[in-house]
């Protein structure tokens, strides 16, 4: 009678998922590499069967470029220079404004509103179509109606047209926030650094 099964373990193939049997050269299994793969989007086995993840927060690409948590930015076809925070935790930009006034033009709901250039300390009128109100709940958890305008904003060498909402943001130490929104897929942010890059795009002529 041949032997069973129990007796002949050598015949009772062990399950082993396609890419997880590589081994190193001290004969350790490194299967685990593949399998966590998966899991932290870049793995290095080491000598000794360590295993040790290498997890990629934010790659850079070359559409992207990192600019610190706080930058000088330009605004507006008049080239104001302001201060801006770099907030990946905000949805939306907000600007300081002052004297903001809604009116109507021609069937059109406008703006007016004056921003301060950090540069001279002059305080420079604008106006700019109102592309909407947003409702924006405060830190006390009360909500805001706030206009949007729209914007050029340069960052270095970037240059984009975002939306912006107006408020009096003068509790705060820094005037302008540009939040994820306005950055999407085309800026990172560096947490430890500050005024990397002076803003040079030519924002004059370009349509409001």
């Amino acid at each position: 009678m041949p032997p069973s099964l129990s007796s002949r373990p050598d015949t009772v193939p062990r399950y082993r998922p396609p890419g997880l049997v590589a081994r190193d050269r001290t004969g350790r299994t490194a299967g685990r590499c593949a399998l966590l793969l998966s899991v932290f989007g870049s793995l290095l086995c080491v000598p000794g069967g360590t295993l040790r993840a290498d997890i990629e927060i934010a790659p850079t690409t070359e559409s992207r470029t990192v600019f610190g948590w706080l930058e000088r930015v330009k605004v507006s076809h008049r080239g104001l220079v302001v201060e801006a925070k770099l907030d990946t935790g905000a949805d939306n930009s907000s600007l300081h404004a002052e004297m903001i006034n809604s009116f109507n033009r021609g069937g059109k709901s406008m703006v007016r509103f004056f921003v301060a250039d950090a540069t001279t300390g002059e305080l420079v009128e604008l106006e700019r179509k109102r592309v909407r109100r947003a409702r924006i709940r405060e830190h006390d958890g009360t909500h805001q109606q706030r206009p949007v305008v729209e914007m050029w904003v340069c960052l270095g060498s970037l240059k984009k047209r975002v939306e912006v909402n107006l408020v009096d943001r003068s509790r705060f130490s820094v005037p302008f926030l540009l939040g994820r929104s306005a950055m999407h897929g085309d800026v990172l942010v560096d947490p430890d650094q500050t005024f990397t890059v002076a803003p040079s795009c030519n924002l004059r002529g370009l349509a409001q």
